[in-house]
Parts: C-alpha cells; sequence; structure tokens
C-alpha cells in the first residue's frame, strides 16, 4: 500500500550550512510574521498560535487534539505552508503500515540489488492527520523518528533532515475508530493543544472571510528553512538560570508524587520543559528565561503525559486541572533570573 502523501517545498538546508543565527529582535519579528499568516486560517486562537510557534522553537513536535471539525488540520497545514520547506502529509488509516510511512526497501532488477525508496516522513514538516486512526504498530513507526530524527529500515539507518517537525491531529480517544497513543509516544510529543470551538465573534468573522474561498490555497510562505535553522540557534543561545532550571524540575517531580497519578511525568519531560520555556522566552523578546515562561508552557508540555488513576477518572478530574495545582503550590524563584546571564 502507498500512503496518500503530499510533498512540497524547497530542498532543505542543512544545519552546518545555516548563517549566524540572528538576535532576539529579528527572531521575534520573523515569528510575528509566521503567526499573522498562521492566524489568516486560524481566527480567533491566538492562544493556539502561541503554543505552536513555541513548539517549532523549541525543537519539538506537536499534538492537536480534539473533536473533528475545529481546524486542528488546517492549523498543522498553515504552520507548515507557512515556511517553505518540504512538507509531506500523511492520512493515518487502520490498514497503513509502518512501511508507508518510513519507506521500504524495493529489489531493483537491473543492479540486482535492493534500493531504499524514502516514505513520506523524509520532509522537514511532516503532518499526520487523525493519527490515532491507525493501529499502535503503525504509530510505533515515529517513535524513532520524532526522538532520533533517523529511521532504520533493513538494518540501515537514514537521517532525517533538519529542522525535522512534526504536526499530528487525533480526535477523542471516545469516539469511534481510535486508538489510544501509547504513553511512548505521546511523552515525545512537546506540547499539546487543544483548539476548542470559536466564539461567535470568531466563528462570524471566519464565515466573513472563509465561505467564499480556501485561505489555505492563498498561503503563501513568509520564512524558509535556512531561517528557521537560524531562528532555532538563536533560540538554544536563550539563557536558563539554575534557579528556573530547578523551578522546572521541582514541577516535573512533584507530578510523581500526586496520588490521583498512576503515571508522572518522565525526565524526558523536563528536557521539553526547559526548551518550550527558552523559545518563550524568545518569543516574548527576550534573550534569558523567568518562571512566567515555565508558567506559560507547563500545561501543553505536561499535562498530555500523565496518566490518572481509576479512581481519578471516576471523580472526572483532569490532568490539566493538576498542572495548574501543581503551578499554585510550587514555590516560585523570587530571585534576580538574569542574575547569572552569560
Amino acid at each position: 500500500m502507498t500512503p496518500r502523501a503530499e510533498l512540497s517545498g524547497a530542498p532543505t538546508t542543512g544545519a552546518g550550512d545555516a548563517p549566524e543565527a540572528p538576535g532576539v529582535d529579528q527572531l521575534h519579528a520573523t515569528v510575528q510574521r509566521i503567526a499573522a499568516n498562521v492566524e489568516q486560517v486560524l481566527v480567533g486562537k491566538p492562544e493556539v498560535v502561541r503554543v505552536a510557534l513555541v513548539t517549532m522553537l523549541a525543537e519539538g513536535h506537536l499534538l492537536v487534539e480534539d473533536v473533528p471539525g475545529v481546524g486542528k488540520t488546517s492549523l498543522a497545514k498553515a504552520l507548515a505552508r507557512s515556511v517553505d520547506c518540504t512538507v509531506s502529509r500523511i492520512q493515518f488509516t487502520p490498514d497503513l503500515l509502518p512501511s508507508d510511512i518510513t519507506g521500504v526497501s524495493v529489489y531493483n532488477r537491473q543492479t540486482e540489488s535492493f534500493e531504499f525508496r524514502p516514505g513520506p516522513v523524509f520532509a522537514n514538516v511532516v503532518v499526520g492527520d487523525e493519527i490515532n486512526r491507525a493501529s499502535p504498530k503503525t504509530q510505533s513507526a515515529l517513535l524513532e523518528c520524532m526522538e532520533e530524527k533517523q529511521v532504520t529500515v533493513d538494518g540501515e539507518t537514514y537521517p532525517l533532515s533538519a529542522p525535522f517537525m512534526v504536526i499530528a491531529t487525533q480526535n477523542p480517544i471516545e469516539m469511534e475508530g481510535t486508538y489510544a497513543l501509547p504513553e511512548a509516544q505521546r511523552d515525545r510529543f512537546t506540547a499539546r493543544v487543544s483548539i476548542g470551538y470559536p466564539d461567535v465573534k470568531a466563528e462570524l468573522a471566519m464565515v466573513d472571510e472563509h465561505a467564499g474561498h480556501d485561505p489555505l490555497a492563498d498561503l503563501q510562505p513568509v520564512a524558509d528553512g535556512a531561517e528557521v535553522q537560524r531562528l532555532l540557534q538563536a533560540v538554544r543561545r536563550v539563557h536558563v538560570s539554575t534557579e528556573i532550571r530547578r523551578y522546572a524540575v521541582e514541577l516535573v517531580a512533584a507530578t510523581r508524587q500526586l496520588s490521583e497519578l498512576r503515571l508522572g511525568a518522565s525526565p524526558r519531560s523536563t528536557l521539553q520543559l526547559v526548551r518550550a520555556a527558552r523559545a518563550q522566552a524568545a518569543l516574548a523578546g527576550r534573550d534569558f528565561a523567568i518562571p512566567d515562561d515555565v508558567q506559560a508552557v507547563a500545561i501543553p508540555v505536561l499535562a498530555h503525559r500523565l496518566v490518572l488513576t481509576s479512581e481519578a477518572r471516576a471523580a472526572r478530574r483532569s490532568t490539566t486541572d493538576l498542572v495548574r495545582q501543581l503551578l499554585s503550590r510550587t514555590p516560585v524563584p523570587r530571585g534576580d533570573t538574569e542574575r547569572e546571564r552569560r
């Protein structure tokens, strides 16, 4: 079977070819252009767009979870098209196979040898539509790609081009024909975001602007792969003080002590939380992180990684509420977080 994939964009630029990283001011201006571009498609959801951009700057992967029809795929495709790089889209279905994602070795009669044919995962931005409609076996094909940015097929390892980002959409697991994502895969998504229904004003604006044409068809790139590489270099230079790092560690460690949770956040969560806080600081135009940056990304980064006990589910507790409670009772650093800047 061949996956239903759409490939577009320009050749990728490797990390070694990227010029000197821009300053925070230039980064902020570039990201604002991307945000404005995405908001042409996703009307009235600036917070959702913010989380998506933070995930991109944190060199992570984004999981968009919500009911059908609220713009999950539109968000993913709008962000992908705003950056002029290689993009692929995979429609996940129950009969999709792992090789339909990673690629397969095909026998060549002329050379009498096997040749590797790359799958749609070999792109800078991979849009996985309705990822939880495929079986767990197929979902697991993305594990190595997302964590190690490489693919292993028939004992051969193939590196993926940088930048690399997976933007996956999924329907709530209560809906028919869905498989719950394994904990290991959820943990590889840097952040999860739910779009939700728009308010009346935003929905009316959407009808006025989108009823006559598809805004995605008119969307033009406002950055390219090389520019994104430079942005990522700039984000890596954002300073995170010892106090902020300790604050992130304490937040994550506190999830492992909650009686309502069967599984707390992993050490990978701590790394992703710090990276996301660094990206949030850069998005705000600063070259150093503050406690507000950690708090701004804590729920999107941590909530989807936590597993409730059966008693907590019966009591209708949510992981989002638990993270919010931890934020309210974990001591916030009060020192000068800029003091340790390099």
